[in-house]
């Protein structure tokens, strides 16, 4: 399954995985972590970092500190989710 605009998910790679978005990981992701910047976004908005295990937490922390995570949900239940709002 293709991620088009998911960090992580080359452009173009047809069905590759979704790949963790902390820098230099190959891992696949199993997490998506939504996150809204107040300053920038409206209150509805929610931009995606993908996360393997082994970063959840990490990546969790550094948008956690900035005040813009909203939400971390395994990826395949983001993605029933998001075929159900289709």
């Amino acid at each position: 399954m293709n991620f088009p605009g998911f960090p992580g998910s080359p452009e173009g790679s047809g069905d590759a995985a979704p790949i963790c978005s902390a820098k230099g990981c190959r891992a696949p992701a199993v997490w998506v972590l939504a996150w809204n910047n107040p300053k920038l976004h409206t209150p509805e908005r929610r931009k995606t970092w993908l996360a393997c295990d082994e970063h959840r937490e990490h990546l969790s922390s550094f948008l956690g500190m900035r005040g813009f995570l909203k939400d971390v949900v395994e990826l395949a239940e983001w993605e029933r989710n998001s075929a159900a709002d289709s």
